[in-house]
């Protein structure tokens, strides 16, 4: 038995509020890491190309039924999941958070009655300890990796570049400020998966908990203060890195606030067989491995399905309108004019923005040709004609013969696409 590890059988007792607390977290916690959204899913790995769309999201499906029986009966909330919403904070997911809260503490009271004898747990803790870890290490890779390989936060979209900055949501602000400078996204997901990685090696796992906190604390602050539908999932991130550092905690004051010795750190064992502890720490990077791997190549796929590296429309661009044409009248550049467009953009395959006479952005779905555009929502449909940065349109809008002569705007008018870094700079550069 090394010094570092914890004899199995070592008597120990826990206070009644520390047991009781535990057995709340291993009920509570547990529950949340096996039924909650993509927690479960990024153990998939390679496998994970092979599923459904929905099924990062398979569980909460499933419990759908139970849980919106719970909101109107209970709560009387009829909340309805909704899957595809890229929201993690739907009413439907709170009423589900109420429900697991409820289950877990009827579950603590008979547990605590069943077992009032029991005066510590400390190869279950072990175990829990080692669950939530690997669970929090999942995480940490997974969001780690969609930053290194920068597709949560994408450079801001060409329609962005002509939207008003006052239109924008606290969370387009973010989304914006962050896909703006890939170094910067890059580099707060190194970070992620740096503790994502620590987590699953035992022997450092505590710096790995220590860097997730960090982390996960900062995630729970954005998501909070610019409105990001993430907070359930981050704040429990942040709850499970503060469990995972919590029995460091005196070590960690002793060791960095009042420079005393601490001595080599105590790791409670999972069996008693030193050969089978091995095994398991092994298991532990294994499967970390197999986590990386998976969100390493789901986040590549990504990149080239909607990241900087998807496929661009070949009239990829903003294009400025020069002449709009109804009937044969040519409609002046009023700021009243309902009909006349100002400005195009072609930003991804299948769809066209187009921004109206008082900057009002329009999305529609479009199929886009070379000699083609078709506005199947909208009836619209033009002939496409396109000579170098001109390009013109001819045919029918609103019902209404229309012609449209258009010229591509370069990108690099923009201030944020052209300022580029300065080592020096005289004054700050605010455009």
């Amino acid at each position: 038995m090394r010094p570092d590890q914890l004899p199995p059988d070592e008597p120990v007792t826990w206070s009644l509020p520390t047991r009781i607390a535990f057995r709340f977290c291993v009920v509570y916690l547990g529950s949340f890491c096996l039924t909650f959204a993509q927690i479960v899913f990024a153990f998939t790995g390679l496998l994970a190309l092979l599923l459904p769309d929905g099924a990062v999201i398979w569980q909460m499906v499933a419990l759908q039924p139970l849980t919106r029986w719970f909101g109107r009966t209970v709560l009387g909330v009829d909340a309805v999941l909704t899957p595809g919403s890229g929201s993690g904070d739907q009413a439907a997911i709170w009423v589900y958070l109420a429900c697991l809260l409820l289950v877990a503490a009827v579950a603590t009271v008979v547990w605590s009655v069943l077992d009032r004898r029991r005066l510590a747990y400390p190869r279950l803790a072990a175990w829990f300890a080692t669950f939530l870890r690997v669970c929090l290490g999942g995480q940490m890779l997974f969001y780690g990796f969609a930053k290194v390989i920068p597709t949560q936060m994408p450079s801001p979209p060409l329609r962005a570049l002509i939207e008003p900055f006052g239109d924008f949501s606290p969370m387009a602000v973010l989304w914006l400020q962050v896909g703006t400078s890939h170094p910067y996204e890059i580099a707060l997901g190194a970070v992620e998966v740096l503790a994502g990685v620590l987590l699953f090696v035992p022997r450092t796992a505590t710096v790995g908990a220590l860097v997730s906190l960090v982390g996960t604390g900062q995630i729970f602050l954005l998501n909070m203060t610019y409105g990001v539908p993430v907070k359930i999932l981050s704040f429990h991130l942040f709850l499970i890195s503060a469990l995972l550092v919590a029995p460091t905690a005196r070590r960690l004051v002793d060791a960095l606030v009042l420079g005393r010795g601490v001595g080599p750190e105590v790791r409670p064992v999972l069996f008693g067989s030193p050969r089978r502890d091995r095994l398991a720490r092994v298991a532990q990077v294994l499967l970390g491995v197999w986590v990386l791997i998976g969100c390493l190549v789901l986040s590549v796929q990504s990149w080239h399905e909607f990241g900087d590296g998807r496929p661009k429309p070949e009239l990829y661009g903003i294009w400025r309108v020069a002449e709009f044409t109804v009937d044969g009248t040519p409609r002046p550049p009023l700021l009243t004019d309902d009909v006349r467009w100002q400005r195009v953009v072609f930003d991804r395959p299948g769809e066209v923005s187009y921004q109206l006479m008082d900057g009002t952005l329009v999305d529609s779905a479009a199929d886009t040709t070379a000699d083609g555009l078709v506005f199947p929502a909208e009836g619209g449909s033009f002939a496409v004609d396109r000579t170098g940065d001109q390009l013109r349109l001819t045919g029918r809008w609103r019902g209404s013969p229309t012609s449209v002569t258009l010229r591509r705007q370069p990108l690099e008018d923009f201030t944020l696409r052209n300022r580029g870094f300065h080592w020096v700079q005289e004054a700050p550069f605010f455009g």
